[in-house]
């Protein structure tokens, strides 16, 4: 198996309700299947909003739901301030702050990070790293 990730499938409760969720962080959807699934370019992979019950029945598991599932998505920024203006477009977009941005130390960089929830539960980290900085198109890579 080659080292990628593809595409990225969240299970939402509500598809509408997602779309509007992530078209307000300013994002634009490159492709909608009917109510079905909705589909946003991202920089290297593609960033899915999936109903719940039906990503359950097509994975053929149970949709049963309890928050925190163990996996976060990370949003790497420019800078500090960029983490603050992040976290505000996302609570004015419908999201929550589920931890305001705070220093943060990983693996010997200090950094500034803050948490907040979409719609549906899924938890997004938006984060300045600067052992993580981004090229000029928006992309990570390990130094």
């Amino acid at each position: 198996m080659e080292q990628r990730i593809s595409l990225i499938t969240l299970g939402v409760a509500d598809l509408a309700q997602a779309r509007r969720f992530y078209e307000g962080l300013g994002w634009q959807a490159g492709m909608a299947v009917g109510d079905e699934v909705v589909f946003f370019q991202l920089n290297g992979l593609i960033l899915s909003l999936y109903p719940l019950t039906a990503l359950a029945h097509d994975a053929g598991v149970t949709e049963t739901s309890s928050g925190f599932a163990g996996i976060t998505l990370a949003h790497n920024v420019r800078d500090e301030a960029e983490v603050d203006a992040v976290l505000s477009e996302a609570e004015r977009a419908g999201g929550r702050i589920v931890k305001p941005a705070s220093r943060a130390e990983w693996g010997g960089y200090s950094g500034y990070s803050g948490y907040f929830a979409d719609p549906d539960g899924h938890l997004w980290e938006v984060a300045y790293n600067p052992g993580f900085p981004l090229d000029a198109e928006g992309n990570t890579r390990l130094s």
